[in-house]
């Protein structure tokens, strides 16, 4: 079971099944992704490794895949977790969201595809929920362009129409000719944008089984019950043999879609609401699992890609869930806010019932601790950043492998952890952290999410130096003057920072500007593009509720 989106933590709702999944198993308090958002963090998640190394991370303000008919995705020489076991026997699927790319070159060469890494079954959102996959939610994607565009047009049009009637009238004397050549090049402008910002439910909105494109757009009232009957049905149809399923829910991410059922039964309105079926969701795969009487020889997982949005409000409503305790939130790299995560595992019998480990791990742990479970070896021609986990699972050891942990934000380098397990700090520097704004708030609300680099940052020298052992809502930062071993800190991490940063090398930039725009010829079209429609579901989705 992956990773969700936009999770924050949940413990004062209603989730009872996530609840006893971590009694059963060991919970992870420091749990931590290696990105703040979805694209890289999922990255990271299926490689192993730090997100900068794959090209899935970005030097500018687009820091996710943009567009379903992106050109951007994780390339092809990238070993996942579900390549290694695929050839170790293992039937793999991922069902839900994948957001990693889709095509390269041509429409159907599928070079990003989940089938082309690994995965033997795929059934799911290619690209990711937004509000435009919702009519009655307002536009999210560029939404500040979109306007800005629709009001060039507009001026356009204007000063067309108004040139139009002063010839007419005999106010000016310019030339029809002119007059057309100025209307069709305000044509010719909106056209360019519209047909890409003007049909997103039909370029991104789209659910795929394997290759095939089963609805464009997707409907999404009923998209809850075809990931859960997807699921369980692949629960069921490798059930004698050994399988990976990756469940990528997509609760609880705005647009927050909640079916009727739910709607209204949790105190802490749509974001309780949706995060409750999850955990409904979760109950359910996990008692398809009992049934067949697998869950003593399963390992289950659950965790999240990054912290909860923060930004996200409509009104007073809180949409993109909390972070409690913790400072920032989604797409800040450093606060742990942002990149503290859900990790609980189980595996009764084999790892230890209702434990706790306040070690720090990474998501990245999870690539190779499978492989070294279903006996695959990882690749040796690359740095995998992750470790296995068995042995502090299963309390062997005592101490987390992970010296020090790396926070980015794009390509910037934000905030480095040290677990000093001699002492048992665990010490964090800050070497970049965004404005909020406003600025006693714990987010950027004036942006709409916070920046890596720019004016929306400060950077800070001497950085800022916090120990998570003893404050981890990080409020106040160590002093020199008040820190003895604020110099002896510094230089340690700063020396680490130089041997990590001796491990990167130059890759593809699969985020670039060229590489996130919307490439007509690559658009997934269940028609003759860009007559894209379809929908092969019909009502067969709601008898699984």
């Amino acid at each position: 079971m992956g990773p969700c989106s936009h999770r924050a933590l949940v413990a004062s709702m209603w989730t009872p099944n996530i609840d006893h999944l971590a009694k059963e198993g060991v919970k992870l308090t420091q749990h931590i992704a290696a990105a703040p958002l979805c694209t890289p963090s999922r990255a990271a998640f299926l490689t192993g490794r730090y997100p900068i190394r794959s090209g899935m991370d970005a030097t500018n303000d687009y820091r996710v895949i943009q567009w379903a008919g992106a050109s951007g995705g994780l390339p092809p020489n990238e070993t996942t977790f579900a390549k290694i076991l695929q050839q170790q026997g293992y039937i793999t699927g991922l069902i839900g969201k994948w957001h990693q790319g889709v095509n390269c070159e041509s429409r159907n060469d599928y070079c990003h595809h989940p089938l082309n890494h690994g995965f033997d079954y795929f059934y799911g959102m290619p690209f990711s929920l937004m509000n435009d996959c919702q009519i009655t939610q307002p536009p999210e994607k560029d939404r500040v362009l979109r306007t800005k565009l629709w009001l060039y047009s507009q001026t356009i049009g204007l000063a067309v129409l108004t040139l139009a009637i002063a010839r007419l009238t005999g106010l000016v004397s310019v030339t029809w000719k002119i007059i057309t050549c100025f209307a069709w090049f305000g044509f010719l402008f909106f056209a360019s944008w519209f047909s890409s910002y003007g049909f997103i439910r039909y370029w991104d909105c789209i659910m795929m089984r394997n290759h095939e494109i089963t609805e464009q757009p997707m409907v999404v009232e009923r998209t809850t019950s075809l990931i859960l009957r997807e699921a369980v049905s692949f629960i069921e149809r490798n059930k004698h043999g050994p399988f990976l399923l990756f469940v990528s829910f997509l609760h609880v991410h705005t647009p927050l879609i909640t079916t009727e059922l739910f709607l209204g039964k949790s105190r802490y309105g749509l974001y309780g609401d949706n995060v409750e079926e999850m955990d409904w969701m979760v109950g359910r795969i996990l008692d398809a699992i009992d049934k067949k009487g697998l869950k003593n020889t399963t390992l289950t997982y659950f965790s999240s890609d990054h912290g909860g949005f923060l930004e996200a409000q409509g009104g007073k409503a809180q949409l993109g869930g909390w972070n409690g305790i913790y400072k920032g939130g989604k797409g800040m790299g450093g606060w742990e806010g942002g990149i503290r995560v859900p990790g609980i595992f189980r595996w009764p019998g084999v790892l230890p019932a209702d434990t706790v480990i306040d070690e720090p791990t990474s998501l990245m742990d999870i690539y190779p601790t499978v492989a070294y479970l279903a006996g695959g070896i990882v690749p040796q021609d690359r740095v995998i950043d992750g470790r296995n986990l068995m042995p502090l699972l299963q309390g062997s050891i005592q101490h987390s492998e992970h010296e020090f942990l790396f926070h980015y934000c794009g390509m910037y380098l934000h905030a480095v952890r040290w677990h000093q397990k001699d002492s048992g700090a665990l010490w964090k520097v800050h070497y970049v952290t965004p404005i909020f704004q406003p600025e006693d708030a714990r987010a950027c609300y004036g942006r709409g999410i916070c920046p890596c680099f720019g004016e929306g940052v400060t950077h800070h020298d001497p950085p800022l130096l916090f120990d998570l052992s003893r404050d981890p809502s990080e409020a106040k930062p160590l002093l020199p003057a008040t820190e003895p071993l604020f110099d002896t800190v510094i230089s340690r991490i700063e020396r680490a920072v130089q041997e990590h940063r001796q491990t990167l090398t130059p890759v593809p930039q699969q985020l670039s500007l060229y590489n996130i725009m919307w490439k007509p010829w690559l658009q997934p079209c269940c028609g003759t593009f860009p007559f894209c429609w379809c929908d092969k579901e019909g009502d067969s989705a709601h008898p699984a509720l």
